[in-house]
């Protein structure tokens, strides 16, 4: 995406090297072909992620799941919804983490899909799907039977009613599920020392919903169905438990405050942030969502204006310096931006994102001499997270300033398969080998890349 994408900036931006996407909030392609099939759009941001690590982590440690293995996709949609797939990844929807009042809400919906992840919910509904399919094509068969004889009404009869029923077994299946899934994460939450109480308000808020039609309720509700029985078996279990007095830290509370005023600043129109963090509110999430939205109408010294109180408040904080640079860095003041991001990442030298960030403003000086000095900030972020397509693409520009042409083609195919782009991924990793020794870690890397299957386009 990013490949192509610069292709068609402003020739300004080409100059300066300035990103389309940003550093501290960027709209990448994760997983972009699952995203794809299913209508989603994903985005990245060091700071959140960092923060749904840490509440999930001692969930993940109670479950028995290795929290290494597990990868969080931020969903950008609005709507309060989470669910887990393929395996061990959990995607949390922007709007489920904006809209939860407390930690515990968050921590709570987690747990739940926790509990789905444990109990490996997705291989054994599609059993149960597919053990259903036999009667729903037998009854299907006599309906078309019956038409076929003649008996027009009673084979619309039969197809509506094996239609219905199939329904109803899939809605009985997801049901028993979700409050299996209650239970495990309440389990979860009680072993690793946790309230409940969180998960218990924000599944009671949506149980009124179930009244509502389809259309007008919250994709919560549709995709986890509450039942009275199911909440009140839930209120017991939890409510049994020795830590359900346990208060949210005040960490926690203004951490996730902090992110939550970020996001809105990323993900709101500026009008709708000054509304919902008016001047009045001189609090740090409140200065950190007014210096996003000033930011978005390209008023750069009103943002930095707002995040100095901040920086007042919290001189250690990693993300503060990650916004700065990427106010700067986006506003064409390249030096500044690299000091930003020097201090951010001397703050967490590990972070993926702020090793591309920094090396991105490095490389944008345009010299050979800085490509040499970004490149280990960006082969680093490639080693350090997993589908980071935005991160290779840096990587191809950085040794295609060096000349190393093998290796900028390796990094596009790496950067095109990460896409989900199989024919692309292909043309330019074969690209690559030409220029690469046979035999090389690197070559086989690009044979890897090249070996895929490429499904013809129809």
């Amino acid at each position: 995406m990013a490949f192509s994408l610069m292709k068609k900036l402003p020739a300004a931006a080409r100059m300066t090297g300035a990103a389309v996407l940003s550093a501290a909030l960027c709209f990448a392609p994760v997983s972009q072909s699952f995203a794809q099939q299913r209508g989603i759009s994903l985005i990245r941001d060091a700071e959140t992620e960092a923060l749904m690590k840490r509440f999930s982590a001692p969930i993940w440690r109670a479950a028995g799941i290795d929290e290494n293995a597990v990868q969080i996709h931020l969903v950008k949609d609005q709507g309060i919804n989470a669910f887990v797939a393929g395996g061990q990844q959990l995607f949390l929807n922007t709007g489920l983490i904006t809209q939860s009042d407390t930690p515990g809400e968050l921590i709570g919906v987690i747990a739940h899909e926790a509990g789905h992840m444990a109990g490996g919910h997705l291989a054994r509904t599609q059993d149960a799907l597919g053990n259903l399919q036999m009667p729903l094509i037998a009854s299907m068969l006599l309906g078309v039977g019956a038409i076929a004889a003649g008996q027009a009404d009673v084979g619309a009869a039969v197809l509506m009613g094996s239609q219905h029923i199939a329904q109803r077994g899939v809605l009985a299946y997801s049901r028993e599920q979700e409050s299996r899934a209650d239970q495990a994460g309440a389990t979860f939450l009680e072993r690793a020392h946790l309230s409940g109480e969180g998960m218990l308000e924000l599944f009671s808020k949506f149980r009124d919903q179930e009244v509502l039609s389809g259309r007008n309720q919250d994709p919560f509700v549709r995709s986890h169905p509450i039942s009275e029985d199911r909440l009140a078996s839930l209120r017991g279990r939890v409510e049994s438990s020795p830590y359900f007095d346990k208060k949210d830290s005040a960490k926690d509370i203004h951490d996730l405050k902090m992110v939550q005023a970020k996001l809105t600043g990323f993900l709101e129109r500026p009008s709708v942030t000054f509304n919902t963090y008016p001047p009045s509110d001189q609090s740090d999430y409140a200065h950190y969502a007014r210096a996003v939205a000033y930011h978005q109408l390209g008023k750069t010294n009103e943002a930095l204006k707002e995040l100095a109180p901040v920086f007042k408040n919290e001189p250690k904080n990693p993300y503060l310096y990650e916004l700065k640079g990427q106010i700067l860095f986006e506003s064409g003041n390249i030096e500044p931006s690299i000091v930003a991001y020097r201090k951010a990442l001397e703050l967490d030298p590990h972070e993926a994102q702020l090793q591309m960030a920094l090396g991105q403003s490095i490389l944008a000086r345009d010299t050979v001499q800085a490509a040499k000095e970004a490149l280990p900030y960006l082969q680093e972020s490639t080693r350090n997270v997993n589908n980071y397509p935005y991160a290779y693409y840096q990587l191809s520009q950085a040794y295609g300033k060096l000349n190393k042409i093998g290796l900028a083609e390796l990094a596009t195919a790496q950067y095109y398969d990460t896409l989900g782009n199989a024919r692309e991924a292909t043309r330019h990793a074969r690209r690559a080998q030409r220029h690469l020794k046979t035999g090389t870690p690197d070559w086989l890397k690009a044979e890897d890349i090249a070996s895929q299957q490429v499904t013809p386009r129809g």
